[in-house]
């Protein structure tokens, strides 16, 4: 499996721009009859589901749960969620809170132990409490994932104020 992670402020013209990247690097996982992971989420997670569709490549999405239950998104995360699994040919429920940002870290940790490859869009910079983008990838690094970073000539973060809308 391939997975992907990355800072959750992308811009819109650098996620378009990783689309269209990851396109190009999922054709080939996809030729070999491998399937691609994602954790159900707004941002960079549709713009590899939309990557992996074009590229003919399997997709699972991770939903959370709570007992064995599909658990509630945040309302900023629903729609995402609605589109990757349209995009998916797998759902796959994994218990953690998605308002809880270690909880969600640690999803992230279980999928990556489950993957032999890593794409991490990521600029660099430290993780912080909101980003845990470096964390993950020194994570997948330790656990023998092979970790390719992307950072695009051109891509942006937002500002933090424009995070949260």
């Amino acid at each position: 499996m391939i997975a992907v992670v990355g800072h959750p402020d992308l811009t819109t013209p650098t996620l378009a721009m990783l689309e269209e990247e990851l396109y190009w690097r999922l054709a080939e996982f996809a030729e070999a009859g491998r399937a691609g992971l994602v954790r159900a989420g707004r941002g960079l997670p549709v713009a590899f589901g939309r990557a992996a569709r074009a590229a003919g490549l399997a997709l699972v999405t991770v939903l959370p749960s709570r007992n064995g239950m599909p658990e509630v998104l945040e309302r900023r995360d629903r729609r995402a969620a609605g589109e990757l699994l349209l995009l998916s040919q797998q759902a796959r429920l994994l218990e953690y809170d998605p308002c809880d940002h270690d909880a969600c870290v640690e999803a992230d940790e279980e999928l990556l132990r489950s993957c032999r490859r890593l794409l991490a869009v990521w600029d660099g910079s430290p993780s912080s409490g909101r980003d845990a983008t470096a964390h993950l990838v020194t994570f997948a690094r330790g656990c023998g994932v092979e970790v390719q970073v992307l950072w695009p000539d051109g891509a942006g973060r937002m500002a933090s104020d424009e995070v949260m809308s």
